[in-house]
């Protein structure tokens, strides 16, 4: 690989950080003018689930065109065009008039959004060796916390001092300041641009999808990611109000907790597996010792351990995001000429399961709160602990795959 400056560095994947930050920011913003929505537009938590969720089913909708795109056109192009249509989208939410009108402009933005974490990804693999891409993805992610951070407690002081229309108003701007940083900053390299046949391209498809690896990776990072994206970014909110108990400030600042060890969880298990990995040590120990950790949290939830809320959410936020290693076991595993199109593929999977959890937690929660007439904290309890079943059962059956370490 030819060296790389410093700079050139920082141009080539800045750029794309700065991007999933803002995937992140427009995630959980929903969560945080929450309360705003539900007065204004008099939301059930079915209505609140499925309309939050429609980010999420952009996602899925544009996962594969978007794996064809990346390795055809390349990353820079592509998120550049794509956050012009989030921000259409943002546009049409800050003037949005009932539930189908915010639904339809979240699902805009979730298409527009659809690309920032897979384009890093990509970038990744064009400008960063294998045996770097473990610790290359956790620092996108790591940028993700941070958007994640600031759409929290900020968020909600905003929404006070200017209204959740004007926060949207202000995400316009912001989104179209980063497509252009994309355009305008990001290198161009030789290999951006690959004119290869769409059947051609079509049939790489075909080959992720009848790989072992890929059906051992994929549902996990699905079952784990799926289910901390759809808490995260909407139901840990209700969780403190509902069940916890805590006003609307008050749980933004344990979101903010949230958010905080998320960002660090993400840095820090990128350099745990990147020591680990230099030691011999295979990621697959690295997340099994993550998703202990994760469980327990979801346990302490789940059966209402009386251990303080920060303590919870803290090992939660620090431990959820670590299923994302799977990516570099996929990046590593495929090569560069069919990276962008293998996480694209495991990204559909994860972000279609974590929309059925988000918009099925809502569901479940009036089903069994309104039909069954159980306590707000068992019918939780039921959703979160079916979620929790469901995370064991593909975490061991990835866990007796094989997987090189990436070299």
């Amino acid at each position: 690989m030819t060296q790389l400056t410093r700079s050139t560095i920082l141009r080539a994947l800045g750029p794309f950080a700065a991007g999933y930050f803002t995937s992140y920011l427009f995630r959980v913003v929903n969560a945080a003018i929450s309360d705003d929505l539900i007065a204004e537009l008099d939301l059930s938590n079915t209505d609140l689930g499925l309309m939050t969720s429609m980010y999420l089913y952009g996602f899925v909708l544009f996962q594969l065109p978007l794996g064809l795109l990346l390795d055809r056109f390349g990353p820079r192009l592509v998120q550049a065009w794509l956050l012009l249509i989030a921000a259409i989208g943002a546009g049409l939410f800050a003037m949005g008039t009932d539930t189908a009108s915010l639904a339809v402009a979240r699902l805009l933005i979730g298409t527009g959004l659809s690309g920032c974490l897979m384009a890093a990804f990509k970038a990744n693999a064009m400008w960063l060796p294998p045996e770097r891409l473990a610790l290359g993805n956790s620092a996108v992610v790591t940028f993700g916390g941070l958007g994640f951070l600031s759409g929290t407690y900020p968020a909600n002081l905003a929404a006070d001092l200017i209204g959740w229309r004007g926060v949207f108003w202000i995400l316009v701007v912001f989104t179209l300041c980063i497509a252009a940083a994309i355009f305008v900053l990001v290198p161009k390299r030789d290999d951006d641009h690959h004119p290869v046949a769409l059947s051609t391209q079509v049939s790489g498809y075909l080959g992720i999808f009848k790989d072992s690896v890929f059906w051992r990776v994929s549902p996990m990072v699905a079952a784990i990611s799926g289910t901390f994206i759809a808490v995260q970014t909407l139901w840990a909110t209700r969780w403190m109000n509902d069940v916890a108990g805590l006003d609307r400030h008050a749980a933004g600042q344990q979101l903010m907790i949230l958010g905080f060890a998320f960002a660090v969880g993400s840095l820090s298990t990128g350099l745990i597996a990147d020591a680990a990995q230099r030691r011999g040590i295979g990621l697959k120990t690295i997340v099994a010792a993550a998703f202990s950790l994760y469980a327990a949290a979801q346990l302490a939830m789940i059966f209402a351990v009386p251990l303080p809320l920060a303590a919870i959410w803290a090992v939660y936020g620090f431990t959820g995001q670590a299923a994302n290693l799977g990516y570099a076991t996929l990046g590593a595993h495929f090569g560069r000429r069919l990276a962008g199109r293998a996480q694209s593929a495991a990204n559909l999977l994860l972000f279609l399961a974590s929309a059925l959890f988000q918009s099925t937690i809502g569901w479940t929660l009036d089903h069994l709160v309104t039909t069954q007439a159980i306590a707000k904290a068992d019918a939780y309890a039921i959703a979160l602990g079916s979620l929790l079943v469901l995370q064991i059962l593909a975490f061991a059956w990835y866990a007796t795959g094989r997987y090189a370490n990436p070299r």
